[in-house]
Parts: structure tokens; C-alpha cells; sequence
């Protein structure tokens, strides 16, 4: 008898922006991995039947990226190193519109939750069987866990509900199933992420239900690290603490962005919390979880920031020594309440005070690595570049935070396991290590 032979469509998926972004790639890469489709994501130096570019939105800089990314693949088209050109996500959710008159030559958009919808563009069926499961992105030893969609808050200056909507959170199950899954594809450790993470349960629970996730969580056979990403500082769960510092398989970390700590410009950022909640909430934290590690965001140049606003806040950060920080210019964004407000911070200021920021910050982490020197630390081996071992404690998440170098000389180590570290030299963001006999 004959057979048929079929050629798959070749299918290309870029990401771009947050790790809720590289979830959403990872579910439409396994949706179409089942459809039959031979899908990459981001591979380099071939011709492709699909693209498919998976677009944040959320300030200017990202827009920008973006845009660009989808101008350099409508030309790759042209060329014929492309045939169809698809984008969905934030930006295309957002402007989808505008973005269809500028650039005809994508041939389809689609918004946050159009996933349905693109399947069904490419001739492929949405299997919702396939509801948890995902082709990983990230290195096979760690994943990000989305445990709710969109967000309810009234931040000023944030577009995430414009683009992803009002908060929609997963029904605990169906996120201990993911992890499990997750898990017997050889995870150890997971970051939950949400845009608002202490919101969670509320719309379908009527309460927050943050701290029986986490407890649940926890008892999943195999999960050794679980890491706290984006927990809004308003309405703080506080019964969460007590299962981080119980619990030996949530790391001692915690996202939690603040914004800023300058009362005026809090209430204008529509933060509904003070600065003197602020530092209760940071003592509080710190006294329940001895040696937490705390990452925090800070956005400059609000509309309105005096330069008093911004020597408070830089005193803020001085004194409460954040573990991590990491800080945003403020973009002007339509649709936001704070574009009804003159964005009357000059760009370049805006980029001073930054500067100025990262530069108590680097002092900071300086300071605070070089006070590991001598200890032993458990840390997860993320990969090998020339002659290091590059690894992270509990007190770092992937791509953001510091990492720690372990010299090859005398050392093996494998990708994906932990290994006991004797730290022997710091620097801002790193530290040095050899590796301990377990």
C-alpha cells in the first residue's frame, strides 16, 4: 500500500515582554504541537511557513520593541523567508486597529484571549484536554505557574487591565494539576505568577485564598522551590506569611512592588496604601520570615514627582535595604487615568533619577553579597557558560536577580540540580563559588 507523505507547516513563535507572555507561548506551542504543526520558538536563520509574535504592550519601550519586531518580519515576508506573518498578544490586543491600517502586511491579529481564534485561522482545533499542559520555554528545570488572569486594581499609571482584562483566577485544582504535570516533565521549581497575586480567589472563592494554594502547593511530591512573583502590597495576606516561613519548599522571597513611598505621589498613582503602611507591611514581613529576601520595583517620574518626592524615596530604599530592586522610567499611557494628568517630568530627569536609584541599589547588593562570603548555599544549576557553572540561591528568580558562578576546575555539575556552594568571593550582582562534596 502507498502512504501519503505529509510535510509539517513549520511554525515559528516569538515572545516578547513578561513571563505571563512566555506561559501564553508556551500553551499555544503545545496546542499546536498536538494540531501536527512542526512549531519553534525562536529559531534563528530558516524560512517559515508561520510567525507568530507574541507582543507586549505595556510601556513604551516594550511597544516600541514590538513594533519593531513585527516590521523586521513583515520585511523577512517580503522576502519570502516567511509566508504567513501572525501576531496576538498585548500590543495587537490593545491596537489592534491602528496596527492593522499600518502594517498591512500581517496577515492576521488576535488579542490576549484569542487563542481559539488563531488555531482556527491555521485550519487546527483548540483541544481543550490539553487545559495545564505546555512545551516549555524556559530550561526544564524551572517554569513559570499562572494562577489568574487580568487584574482589578485601579493603578494609575498601569494599561494591564485595557489589554488582559478583569482578574480571573484558576480554580486551585486545576493549578495543583499543572504543577503536578509540570513536575513529572522534570520541574523543581515554579514561580507563580499572576498580575496581582494576593488577590487570588476572591472572584471565585469569595475570600483570598493565596495561603491554601501555597499549602497545597507545598505537598506536591517532587516541586522544591516555589517563588513568589508580583504580590500587590494593598490588602496584604498576611496568614501567607506563616506558610512561607513553615513551609521548606517556598523559597524565603517575595515580589512585592511598592511603586513608590512619597504619600502625594502614592495617592496619585491610586496605590491605596501610605507610606507608613508601607513600612509596617516591611516590618511585618521581615519579622514573620526571618531572612526573606524582598524584591521590590520602583517607577520614577510620575506625573507631579517633586524632587522632594524622589530624595524621600531614595531615602526609603537606603534605609530599608531591599534585597533586590529594580526600577521603571513612568511611561505616558492613553487609556490610563494617569494620561488625564501633564506627564511633567523631562525624559532626562527621568533617567537621572533611575540612575540614581540602581546606584544606592548596586551599594546595597554589594554590601549584602559580599556578606556571604564563607557560607554554604543550596543552589539550582541554571547553566554553563565557558568555564562557570552559572546557578541562583532561594533568594534569586531567573533573568531579574543575582546568580552565583561556579568554577568548573575540579567541579561537575549537572543542569537542573542543586548543589551545596561554598561562596568564596562576591561582586554587585554575582557571586563566586566551588562546590561543596554532598
Amino acid at each position: 500500500m502507498r502512504t501519503k507523505s505529509i510535510t509539517k507547516l513549520k511554525i515559528n513563535i516569538i515572545t516578547l515582554g513578561c513571563s505571563k507572555n512566555i506561559v501564553d507561548s508556551e500553551v499555544m506551542a503545545n496546542q499546536l504541537q498536538a494540531n501536527d504543526f512542526n512549531v519553534h520558538h525562536e529559531k534563528e536563520n530558516r524560512k517559515d511557513d508561520v510567525v507568530i509574535i507574541n507582543t507586549c504592550g505595556f510601556i513604551e519601550n516594550a511597544k516600541q520593541e514590538s513594533i519593531n519586531t513585527i516590521l523586521d518580519y513583515a520585511e523577512r515576508k517580503k522576502g519570502g523567508d516567511v509566508n504567513k506573518l501572525y501576531v496576538t498578544g498585548c500590543l495587537s490586543q490593545r491596537y489592534k486597529e491602528d496596527l492593522q491600517q499600518e502594517i498591512p502586511d500581517v496577515d492576521a491579529w488576535f488579542g490576549t484571549m484569542e487563542l481559539p481564534l488563531l488555531l482556527k485561522q491555521l485550519g487546527a482545533d483548540y483541544k481543550h484536554e490539553l487545559i495545564g499542559e505546555r512545551q516549555l520555554i524556559t530550561p526544564q528545570h524551572y517554569a513559570y505557574l499562572k494562577i489568574s488572569e487580568g487584574c482589578n486594581r485601579t493603578c494609575a499609571f498601569c494599561a494591564i487591565p485595557l489589554m488582559r482584562g478583569q482578574h480571573v483566577s484558576k480554580p486551585i485544582e486545576q493549578i495543583i494539576a499543572e504543577a503536578k504535570n509540570l513536575v513529572r516533565n522534570g520541574v523543581k521549581e515554579v514561580m507563580l505568577i499572576a498580575q496581582e497575586l494576593t488577590y487570588f480567589g476572591l472572584d471565585i472563592y469569595k475570600e483570598r485564598k493565596l495561603a491554601s494554594l501555597l499549602e497545597q502547593l507545598s505537598e506536591v511530591e517532587g516541586l522544591e522551590w516555589i517563588r513568589l512573583h508580583y504580590a500587590y502590597p494593598s490588602g496584604f495576606p498576611q496568614e501567607i506569611l506563616e506558610v512561607i516561613r513553615d513551609k521548606k519548599n517556598i523559597c524565603n522571597y517575595l515580589d512585592i512592588p511598592f511603586q513608590h513611598i512619597a504619600d502625594p505621589v502614592l495617592k496619585r498613582m491610586r496605590r491605596q496604601i501610605s507610606k507608613a503602611e508601607t513600612i509596617q507591611l516591611i516590618e511585618n514581613i521581615r519579622c514573620k520570615v526571618p531572612g526573606i529576601a524582598l524584591r521590590t520595583t520602583m517607577l520614577v517620574g510620575f506625573p507631579g514627582e517633586t524632587k522632594a518626592d524622589f530624595e524621600e524615596m531614595k531615602t526609603f530604599i537606603s534605609e530599608t535595604q531591599f534585597d533586590r530592586l529594580g526600577v521603571f522610567t513612568y511611561s505616558h499611557e492613553e487609556g490610563t487615568r494617569a494620561y488625564e494628568l501633564e506627564d511633567d517630568v523631562p525624559e532626562e530627569i527621568k533617567q537621572q533619577r533611575a540612575a540614581e536609584l540602581i546606584e544606592v541599589q548596586q551599594e546595597i547588593s554589594t554590601k549584602k553579597n559580599f556578606e556571604k562570603i564563607g557560607f554554604t548555599l543550596k543552589v539550582l544549576v541554571d547553566r554553563k557558560e565557558g568555564n562557570y557553572f552559572i546557578g541562583r540561591t532561594e533568594f534569586d528568580s531567573p533573568e531579574v536577580d543575582n546568580e552565583v558562578l561556579i568554577t568548573s576546575e575540579n567541579n561537575y555539575l549537572r543542569i537542573g540540580d542543586f548543589a551545596e556552594v561554598k561562596i568564596t568571593g562576591a561582586e554587585e550582582f554575582d557571586l563566586m563559588g566551588t562546590s561543596m562534596p554532598v
